[in-house]
């Protein structure tokens, strides 16, 4: 089976058009067209439907999506390996998402350096939107952010930061073994709105309430929602990393509430296909010392 062919199912799939993948792989629609034509032969079904200008996946083309993405991925890490270049740039240039800038970056870029010595680091902060663009245009080398899927890009999953209620010294919930949806939802709350998928989780939990929750502060960052909670403006969901310090210090206290166990906010390391690998893979290695 040609690896083109299983490329252009990949792209297609992903842009939802067939030109719009024939641009991206500088190869003209007909050429793009007659990719899927033979993988359909080969496959001995249709992967596509064609409606007009619409097209979808069929049944068939589900089932074989993520093993044609799965194949891609070895053949992308195996092609890194091939043509890895030996000699390191003078500069890495790295994008983050502010949590990771604030509580995962100061750990991982001086052990970064001390592996390539050589080499200046700039770090750029910004949403995980902004960041992506920025990868894409070759504005960054590698970025930090939340879980995202391009056929351009290499993904690795890099962490995943545990969701909990956290409440200040003398709230009434550190005295109770366990709380209910319903209490939480009668408390003054700070919500932390970060746009992950992960996070509209947490959102849902108050769907069961017959009433709104009690919510009087929408925040965009971590911090600004962490200070919050230290000056009793309310109680807030949030992600571990942000809390560490506060929690050893007793300044802040984690509540066990069933309905967001599991919850997680994952952080993912990514990198154009085919470049930075040996930065990419020094990094995922840092990170599983530092962090398990």
């Amino acid at each position: 089976m040609n690896i083109e062919n299983i490329e252009a199912f990949v792209y297609v799939n992903h842009y939802g058009s067939f030109n719009k993948a024939a641009e991206v792989l500088f190869l003209s629609q007909p050429s793009v067209t007659a990719r899927i034509q033979t993988l359909e032969r080969e496959l001995d079904c249709k992967v596509f439907d064609r409606l007009g200008k619409q097209i979808a996946l069929t049944e068939k083309g589900k089932q074989f999506l993520p093993y044609a993405q799965q194949i891609m991925q070895t053949f992308q890490k195996g092609k890194l390996h091939m043509q890895q270049r030996k000699t390191v740039p003078h500069e890495l240039r790295i994008g983050a998402t502010v949590s990771v800038s604030n509580y995962l970056i100061p750990s991982l870029l001086p052990r970064l350096k001390q592996r390539y010595p050589e080499i200046h680091i700039k770090l750029t902060t910004s949403s995980t939107d902004d960041l992506v663009n920025k990868l894409l245009n070759k504005e960054i080398d590698l970025a930090f952010v939340r879980k995202v899927v391009h056929p351009s890009l290499i993904s690795y999953k890099f962490y995943e930061d545990p969701i909990k209620l956290y409440v200040y010294e003398g709230h009434p919930f550190t005295q109770k073994s366990s709380v209910s949806i319903e209490e939480i939802g009668f408390q003054p709350l700070v919500f932390f709105e970060c746009g992950s998928l992960d996070w509209m989780r947490v959102h849902r939990v108050f769907d069961s309430l017959d009433r709104q929750p009690n919510i009087e502060y929408f925040v965009d960052n971590s911090e600004s929602a962490k200070k919050l909670v230290l000056e009793r403006a309310g109680i807030c969901f949030l992600p571990g990393l942000c809390v560490e310090e506060e929690v050893r210090e007793e300044k802040l206290f984690p509540i066990d509430f069933e309905e967001v166990n599991g919850i997680t906010l994952q952080t993912n390391l990514i990198a154009r296909n085919g470049e930075h690998a040996m930065f990419a893979e020094s990094l995922m290695e840092i990170g599983e010392s530092l962090f398990g």
